[in-house]
């Protein structure tokens, strides 16, 4: 059991426990260009300013959340839907890209990216916290900066692996999604505006 569990946002992937396809993962930075492009698309023309495509997208309702919330104290199902549906599926494509699974990325399925985004009760969010949360968070994105490097690096070596004896050396397949997992909690605290909770400097 995740120890850090009972923050509102929690991200695990499941490791793959049978040999991973050299060729398609030989191949990852070609075959992943389809969906990658699918992913932009719904993204917006402004996500390649944004953290990494695969944090949260540059597509979720950011700005218009936090007018709702601010002035209308709502936060409206159907944008959460959406923000959730986008990371889901951004996080997969994530995973895709750094060799964690070999099945394609499904639209729409979770596949084996589990993502616990619980919808907020609205009357615990402060109206003026979206205004500047995303400002609050700048420490972990220095962190997250480093970190993503450090995971680059271990894609790259988790690479050789693959290619040598078919796994994904178990080691760098947790350190790799820790830092998803990181990265989903500041998105849900800065830019989904999902709670207000400060989100942890773990891994876990």
């Amino acid at each position: 059991m995740n120890a850090l569990s009972h923050y509102p946002a929690d991200l695990q992937i499941d490791y793959p426990d049978h040999p991973l396809d050299k060729l398609t993962s030989f191949f990852r930075p070609l075959t992943v260009i389809p969906i990658a492009l699918l992913l932009a698309l719904l993204s917006g023309p402004g996500a390649q300013h944004q953290l990494p495509l695969f944090l949260y997208g540059g597509g979720v309702t950011f700005a218009a959340t936090a007018l709702m919330l601010r002035f209308r104290h709502k936060y409206p199902r159907w944008w959460y839907d959406w923000n959730v549906a986008l990371v889901k599926f951004s996080t997969r494509v994530g995973a895709y890209i750094c060799l964690m699974r070999d099945e394609y990325p499904s639209t729409d399925q979770e596949q084996a990216v589990h993502i616990d985004l619980p919808y907020p009760d609205v009357k615990n969010l402060s109206g003026g916290m979206p205004l500047v949360k995303w400002s609050l968070a700048i420490p972990h994105y220095i962190v997250l900066w480093t970190l993503w490097v450090a995971a680059i690096f271990c894609v790259i070596v988790a690479w050789f692996a693959i290619l040598f004896t078919g796994h994904y050396p178990r080691t760098l397949f947790n350190f790799v999604a820790g830092v998803f997992r990181w990265s989903l909690r500041v998105a849900a605290y800065a830019f989904l505006l999902t709670t207000d909770e400060y989100p942890p400097f773990s891994l876990e």
